[in-house]
């Protein structure tokens, strides 16, 4: 059986431990417009880029160190037909020690290229993990979308969140 999921990986010379610490700092390299706690097993938090999308997520791994996997509980997209495209798959955070290095592999476990958020979903993905993880591990400063007007009340009733 074929597996289409994306995947992508980086390579950087520090620890296991500062990786894991720095995918958990979500708002540090994905987007400063988070809601929610990023870091603990059952957790669940809001990602919101404009009115482009928006998405609920739940912490269902969480193995210092070794792995951290999302599950996305919702999602919605300005631009795609399917809303359903997103919904049910998981963001999966692989971390391993090769040659002295620390290898983060990267899946996002249901995003195929028969999706139509594909090519876009790909691309932000990469730049997100290839560039704006590897700085927050590598330098301590992350390029994550920018906060913005923030989650107003109709958008937290609508996601079932409250204000943090």
């Amino acid at each position: 059986m074929q597996h289409n999921d994306f995947n992508t990986a980086i390579r950087v010379t520090e620890t296991p431990g500062q990786v894991f610490n720095a995918i958990n700092n979500v708002r540090g390299w994905w987007s400063e417009e988070i809601m929610g706690p990023t870091a603990n097993l059952n957790d669940e938090f809001l990602y919101h880029y404009k009115d482009v999308h928006i998405c609920k997520l739940k912490l269902t791994e969480v193995i210092p160190g070794k792995r951290v996997v999302w599950l996305v509980l919702d999602n919605s997209f300005n631009f795609v037909k399917d809303q359903s495209e997103w919904k049910g798959t998981r963001i999966i955070f692989d971390i391993s020690e090769k040659n002295g290095q620390t290898e983060l592999h990267f899946t996002h476990e249901g995003l195929v290229p028969q999706h139509e958020c594909y090519n876009i979903c790909r691309d932000a993905w990469t730049n997100y993990i290839r560039n704006s993880l590897y700085q927050l591990i590598t330098t301590g400063k992350g390029a994550p979308n920018a906060r913005e007007d923030g989650f107003n009340e109709e958008l937290l009733k609508k996601w079932k969140m409250q204000a943090v």
